[in-house]
């Protein structure tokens, strides 16, 4: 049994807000180098250097990519063979405090959805964890901010609907959303599970590497071929026209019930943030 103290994961959890909205995440950079580099119209073009430009002077002064640093999302792969010398749940929330107060990021998260009261410090975190075999702690800290955010939705389709149903759905959603999640976007799609369930698999389908497919045959060709379709709506860079709408997409599937599809699309804008620590 390996101990792992709680002031530790508060320290990581600090360090992993102020990356994650200060440096995109490599393969997400790339992305856009390689959009930019593929996009025929000027005007989409210029649009997606301003947008390097903006990362660029991020990176380098060490300021948020966005204005909108998000509601902390923080998912915990927590091994069996690891033991928590504190609070876990409450070290989780002081890192975010810390990081957001050191880091100068702006709060967002109000106590109540109906009386809108700014809690001050951007807690609580939303905590995602999973037990895993091993004496390792992954966190990784995905700031979502709302303008993205607000575009995603979740359908309860008909088992006959079938994939293209899911494929109708996916691209709906996109067309839908147009100009206001900041595209380029990145979308994550559950499918499979229950109504809570499939929500979450579109969460956390976001943490995938852009670079990195579907293991399944099957659900990699579906990602390309929904990745092509997204691009050919002609939304493009900020809502400008071009090709570049979308810089990626990962599906999560998981067992349903016989009588259901759930289906649903979590969108994220180009300043999908992600970064990672392990104890």
């Amino acid at each position: 049994m390996r101990t792992i103290f709680a002031s530790a994961i508060t320290d990581t959890v600090a360090r992993l807000c102020i990356q994650a909205n200060s440096q995109l995440p490599p393969d997400v950079a790339a992305a856009l180098k390689r959009a930019n580099r593929a996009e025929p119209w000027p005007l989409a073009r210029e649009t997606l250097e301003l947008l390097q430009d903006n990362l660029d002077l991020a990176r380098i002064r060490n300021l948020p990519i966005c204005q909108d640093t998000g509601m902390a999302c923080v998912f915990v792969e927590l091994g069996q063979d690891v033991h928590i010398q504190g609070d876990f749940e409450q070290a989780i929330h002081q890192g975010v405090r810390q990081g957001y107060g050191e880091g100068y990021l702006r709060k967002s998260l109000v106590a109540d959805p109906l009386r809108r009261v700014n809690t001050g410090d951007n807690t609580p975190a939303t905590l995602t964890l999973r037990l895993v075999p091993g004496d390792k702690l992954t966190i990784t800290v995905a700031p979502k901010g709302f303008g993205s955010e607000n575009m995603s939705r979740l359908a309860m389709l008909r088992p006959a609907d079938g994939v293209e149903g899911v494929k109708q759905f996916v691209v709906e959603t996109v067309r839908l959303a147009g100009p206001n999640p900041c595209p380029p976007i990145i979308l994550g799609v559950g499918v499979g599970g229950s109504f809570d369930k499939v929500a979450a698999l579109a969460k956390h389908a976001l943490l995938r590497p852009l670079d990195r497919p579907h293991p399944d045959p099957f659900y990699a060709a579906l990602e390309q071929e929904l990745l092509e379709k997204i691009n050919s709506l002609g939304i493009g860079p900020q809502g400008f026209g071009g090709k570049t709408t979308c810089l990626g997409l990962a599906i999560e599937a998981a067992p349903t019930h016989v009588a259901g599809l759930p289906v649903a699309v979590n969108v994220s804008c180009h300043v999908t943030r992600r970064a990672t620590a392990e104890l």
